[in-house]
């Protein structure tokens, strides 16, 4: 037996000897941020960490964006856990550490326990502890656990990915490809955003000073697998560094859960990068911003700030600042220069993200100069033209204000077109077939919608039509139900808003009847409220129109807006 086969056999007795041990563990089921943490933490991404901060560093790195021995690490990694668990738990008590399925990670013995103070840490991290100012604040309050636990992790297994395994590089890996290839300086890019000319003209520009090879490494999202997103956004990659001269840029995924904390997360992704092997990191002015890609909003964090925290600590961290430089096309020499040399004869061309995602829903043309064209084709796979893409019709309303007759009007109307599957979510189908155990109280009511929400999600990102016609009588569910679904596809909300009286007059199981009457009690519009929608695409009153008239407006309107023709 060769030394290699020694050390796997080693390996592997010792994993399986841990997995029989953690049989008497207690054990949390990790959710995919806390999975992330933990991949980063076992493959060495995340050094000097050898597990989770105890609460000595966690207060240090807060207070000081050091840990307790001086080494700079500016964002806490605690692991978070529901208070049921967190109050059983001592320190030297072990803890399995499963993924979703529940099959074990890793084991962590815990050295420290406490509830911590999330306003200062928000404070600290993210500079607020607003909310309402910060969406990195409203995620540590609503979705993190209110017990942290810190300790030293015994790995078992990383954790599965099936997808681009040939990219998914550990440090390890990364060190030895880099060494493979003879690069001595690499300059790491972090990004999560497609990526056309404007871009590589500045990456190369940024590797030609440093004097350095590129990795670029974007992140695999949380939502991955099962979001289309992420599966476009890595072949757009891997299009985009064919663009790139031969031996000249690497690509690797990474499994990090953004905080989105400004100058400390750009700080945190330098450190990282540098344990990839980088020895330069490219930072944008806006690095780390949560708003840094929304045109009409203002970022939160002051222009260059994260720049000038890199480079304060290049020295402790080994790796040096590349100030990331905006490029725009001009026309009058038909090349990118940077945005510092535009002057003001010269005709600068450019395209806005939200001007390319209307190109990509109308089918228009997309220039050369702006994309490389074999991303625009993964582009166009992903995000057909509105009259390709699944759509979702939800109609809510009183009881009788004419829902589930314009949803019936509507589906003849689709499969006479013959373009796409068709679906009806009337609300009586689904409570006999999908929700038959809920109540009608507030919480099942919204349990019922959302549920709705989830199968019409499914049939839009299938390309599909999904009728949806409930009551729906709160607002948070029709939300609920709009944020899922946009990101599939087309959601177009219809309000009946037909008058109560009319809706009594037309009530031919006396439903309406028995409700004043008491005999069905939490009856929407007599003894439970109804909150019209907030900004509904196309409201409706059928007290003034027929039911083909009503399906006409719909259909009028999905012709407006391309998902017709």
């Amino acid at each position: 037996m060769n030394d290699y086969s020694e050390s796997l056999l080693v390996h592997f007795r010792r994993s399986e000897a841990l997995k029989q041990e953690a049989l008497g563990y207690p054990a949390l089921d990790l959710n995919p941020r806390q999975i992330c943490d933990l991949e980063l933490l076992l493959n060495r991404a995340f050094y000097p960490l050898d597990g989770y901060l105890d609460q000595d560093d966690y207060q240090s790195v807060l207070e000081r964006m050091r840990l307790s021995d001086n080494t700079v690490w500016p964002m806490p990694v605690c692991l978070d856990v529901p208070e049921k668990i967190g109050a059983a738990l001592k320190p030297g008590d072990k803890l399995a550490l499963n993924d979703q399925e529940g099959f074990l990670l890793a084991i962590l013995t815990i050295s420290g326990i406490w509830q911590p103070d999330k306003q200062k840490e928000a404070a600290a991290v993210f500079g607020t502890d607003d909310a309402a100012l910060h969406p990195g604040v409203k995620d540590l309050y609503e979705n993190v656990n209110s017990w942290y636990v810190g300790g030293t992790l015994a790995g078992i297994s990383f954790p599965i990915h099936y997808d681009f395994k040939e990219i998914r590089l550990s440090p390890a890996e990364s060190h030895r490809r880099f060494s493979l290839n003879g690069w001595r300086h690499v300059l790491g890019f972090h990004t999560d955003a497609y990526l056309h000319c404007a871009h590589k003209e500045m990456i190369m520009k940024a590797a030609r000073e440093a004097g350095a090879n590129i990795f670029l490494q974007p992140v695999a999202g949380l939502k991955h697998p099962g979001n289309l997103d992420h599966y476009t956004h890595v072949r757009c990659y891997q299009e985009f560094i064919k663009k790139f001269p031969k031996n000249m840029i690497s690509l690797g995924l990474l499994p990090l859960a953004n905080r989105w904390a400004g100058p400390r997360e750009a700080l945190w992704q330098a450190i990282i990068k540098r344990n990839f092997g980088c020895s330069h990191f490219l930072v944008a002015d806006d690095h780390g911003d949560p708003f840094a890609s929304q045109l009409h909003r203002k970022n939160f964090y002051a222009a260059g700030e994260a720049q000038k925290l890199v480079r304060q600590y290049e020295e402790e961290t080994g790796i040096k600042m590349v100030a990331e430089e905006k490029m725009v096309y001009v026309e009058d020499k038909a090349q990118y220069v940077p945005l510092h040399e535009v002057r003001e004869d010269m005709k600068v061309k450019t395209i806005s993200s939200g001007e390319l995602q209307r190109r990509l829903e109308n089918g228009l043309d997309i220039p050369d100069w702006f994309s490389y064209p074999e991303v625009v084709t993964e582009l166009r796979r992903a995000f057909p033209p509105r009259s390709k893409q699944g759509f979702t019709i939800f109609i809510t309303g009183l009881s009788g204000s004419g829902k589930s007759t314009l949803a019936k009007v509507l589906m003849v109307k689709f499969l006479e077109m013959r373009d796409r599957p068709v679906t009806l979510l009337d609300g009586d189908i689904v409570r006999k077939n999908l929700s038959s155990e809920l109540t009608f109280s507030r919480e099942h009511r919204h349990l019922n919608i959302t549920r709705i929400g989830f199968v019409a999600s499914e049939i839009t990102k299938n390309g599909g039509i999904a009728l949806c016609a409930p009551i729906a009588p709160y607002e948070e569910s029709r939300q609920a139900n709009r944020e899922l679904i946009s990101k599939c596809g087309g959601y177009i909300e219809v309000y009946m808003a037909t008058p109560l009286e009319v809706c009594e007059q037309r009530d031919r199981k006396g439903l309406y009847a028995k409700a004043r009457a008491g005999k069905i009690p939490g009856f929407t519009g007599v003894s439970d409220p109804y909150t019209p929608p907030s900004n509904p695409e196309i409201t409706i009153d059928t007290s003034e129109m027929t039911p083909a008239e009503a399906a006409q407006e719909v259909l009028l309107y999905l012709e407006e807006q391309g998902y017709i023709r």
